[in-house]
């Protein structure tokens, strides 16, 4: 056969109904972190100090009048005109767009996202600490710590954010010392459905 530049080795392989594919492998040290269960201990002190962060800050707004009391709404309402402040001038530290979220969206309704904010931190927590479906969780925590961050608000969120990034790519055994040793093989994958949600 003549030599095949990749254009005719494209035409070939459609011509043939074949597809060029070529997966990558990982490197051994990432494949040990993300997904041999050896590695769970590691996973396991970042998601006790992660879980232990998220519960503390929850376990005050749950306590808190202003979040989830009589008062629900009060204190995100200051944090959400806290954050408008910051919207002015060359480099914004809230950008416009995001602005219009917590003007449209939150300051219509601080009630709901009171309570929204303060349980959500408290599950996060509480399923980090216990491994339960830790790859969910921890993106839910992630996905707080980023609006935490278009809010204006750095503090541990930056830290916080990444090591949960890391949680969600080391989710298959990153809870094996935790709850999801046993919920995994139950639940499986939407890609492979294991014994509950097989039928």
């Amino acid at each position: 056969m003549w030599p095949m530049t990749l254009n005719d080795k494209i035409i070939f392989c459609l011509l043939n109904k074949k597809t060029m594919a070529y997966i990558m492998k990982d490197p051994p040290t990432a494949e040990w972190l993300f997904g041999n269960s050896q590695s769970s201990w590691i996973w396991l002190l970042v998601r006790l100090y992660l879980g232990y962060v998220w519960l503390v800050a929850g376990w005050a707004k749950v306590g808190t009048d202003a979040w989830t009391g009589a008062s629900a709404g009060k204190a995100l309402g200051g944090f959400v005109a806290g954050a408008l402040q910051k919207t002015g001038g060359a480099h914004p530290d809230v950008q416009s767009w995001y602005a219009a979220f917590l003007q449209n969206a939150v300051q219509t309704n601080p009630q709901f996202w009171s309570y929204l904010v303060a349980y959500g931190e408290l599950f996060v927590g509480v399923a980090l600490i216990l491994g339960v479906l830790t790859g969910i969780a921890a993106f839910f925590g992630a996905f707080m710590n980023m609006n935490y961050l278009l809010a204006g608000t750095v503090s541990v969120n930056p830290q916080m954010f990444v090591l949960s990034i890391i949680l969600i790519l080391a989710w298959k055994v990153a809870g094996y010392l935790g709850a999801d040793r046993y919920l995994l093989p139950m639940f499986g994958t939407p890609w492979r459905p294991r014994k509950i949600f097989a039928s």
